[in-house]
């Protein structure tokens, strides 16, 4: 029999989107506590059921998909593939570790077959009950159907054997995609992984006065507090600046500055340092969906893991590292130019371009990007977010040229940097850019 928690839940799943609850509404309509509406309404919260909005309340949303995982499971692999279920369902939770083609001899390919591993075969009968039988899951390609003997003992062994039309090349090519998506996502730093949370982070009440914030800020030497209501609700923030000249009785709420820049934990640490400088901000609350506050993050918290995320090694590949990779110094600077700065060079392949045989603009673009970024960063020590780019495409690049890239900066202050792009083939001028950049450092 469902517990009253479950059947808040279920009752939740079967209310149109758009519509309000409360917890007083659910105690009611389904005679149970409040205390046990309200634990249910968090756990719905949490599995994307309703949200918290500001000034509405709380009501009932479309389930949010997760977009990334943690690890690989056979589940998800049913997903990617666009696959069914033979048998063996209740290992669907299991991690996979790696995949294997079945296109060799049954001796040669046991050597190869380790536990957690997905075997990816067509009709072959007697290599999947080989999988199942050292540990590995069965994927059967082009459509094909097994026996009765193979789905028992996948039921047996709590293995799954999965069934996919897509042909053996196709499918590996699909979870080896999914597995690099997944490490590229993996890398990207997130406020979740740097932010302070709640019980750490020092912060003022609307009903305290600037004498409560004299106290904190001479008992921690911190400056700048988030203010809270009653209910824990981020309405402002209060600096130094704001209590100048105040008397120690005036009220929080009267000086701080409402409507505060926020950030939320699922926004990518660069974003959240772009926001930062655009506003010259050297903290930044963390809330939830309805603004309850649930952390901080510092200027200097931002910078060490932008530092520290520069050292770890690449696992995923993306576009921009496969750019990196392929601009190189050049060697001939000394000869065109004086500057400390030198020339990059880099070699335009066929990936590079568009459906003319030209290189493409947006990929032109990003090695421009890429260029002042390092040029920074190497030469000016100094961490950078693009914020502007102005180019002209000046003439046709054609496959196989080697361009030679020529940054300059011309101005560059506490915050920003520009610079002065110039894009070279045999000498020909093709392209120039003005970029300018934000400049991501300890204020």
């Amino acid at each position: 029999m469902a517990t009253k928690h479950d059947q808040i839940i279920t009752y939740i799943e079967t209310l149109p989107v758009g519509e309000k609850i409360s917890v007083r509404s659910i105690a009611k309509n389904l005679s149970v506590s409040e205390g046990t509406a309200y634990r249910a309404i968090k756990e719905a919260q949490t599995n994307g059921l309703v949200s918290t909005i500001q000034r509405v309340g709380t009501i009932r949303i479309e389930r949010k998909i997760k977009e990334t995982f943690e690890v690989l499971t056979y589940g998800e692999v049913v997903k990617i593939i666009d696959g069914d279920i033979l048998g063996g369902e209740e290992g669907l939770d299991k991690d996979l570790s790696k995949f294997i083609i079945g296109a060799m001899t049954e001796e040669a390919m046991v050597r190869y077959i380790t536990p957690g591993s997905l075997m990816i075969v067509g009709n072959r009968e007697n290599v999947q009950k080989i999988a199942l039988e050292h540990g590995a899951a069965v994927l059967i390609t082009g459509g094909f159907n097994t026996n009765k003997e193979i789905i028992l003992l996948a039921n047996k062994l709590k293995m799954p054997v999965l069934r996919t039309t897509y042909d053996s090349f196709t499918v590996a090519t699909l979870i080896n995609r999914a597995i690099t998506d997944q490490l590229i996502k993996k890398e990207i730093m997130l406020v979740d992984d740097i932010y302070t949370k709640a019980d750490q982070t020092l912060y003022l009440t609307a009903n305290q006065l600037v004498l409560d914030y004299r106290e904190l800020n001479n008992q921690s030497q911190h400056t700048r507090f988030p203010v809270v209501n009653k209910k824990g609700r981020l309405i402002g923030m209060v600096t130094a600046k704001d209590i100048i000249g105040k008397q120690d009785h005036v009220s929080i709420e009267r000086v701080m500055t409402k409507n505060p820049t926020f950030a939320k934990v699922h926004m990518s640490v660069a974003s959240v340092g772009h926001l930062m400088i655009w506003d010259g901000l050297e903290v930044i609350p963390i809330v939830e969906d309805n603004l309850m506050l649930i952390g901080i993050v510092s200027r200097q918290d931002v910078m060490k893991s932008m530092q520290s995320s520069q050292h770890q090694p690449q696992m995923g590949d993306t576009l921009s590292d496969q750019i990196n990779e392929n601009i190189e110094i050049s060697t001939s600077s000394s000869k065109l130019d004086s500057s400390e700065i030198p020339y990059y060079k880099f070699k335009v392949t066929p990936q590079m371009t568009d459906n003319v045989g030209t290189l493409s603009f947006g990929l032109l673009s990003e090695v421009i990007t890429t260029v002042a970024k390092n040029t920074l960063v190497v030469f000016q020590k100094k961490n950078a977010i693009l914020e502007q780019m102005n180019l002209y495409y000046l003439k046709l690049v054609q496959l196989g040229s080697e361009i030679e890239i020529r940054p300059r900066v011309f101005e560059i202050g506490r915050r920003t940097a520009k610079l002065d792009i110039e894009v070279y083939t045999d000498t020909v001028l093709v392209a120039k850019a003005t970029v300018v950049c934000q400049l991501m450092q300890k204020s």
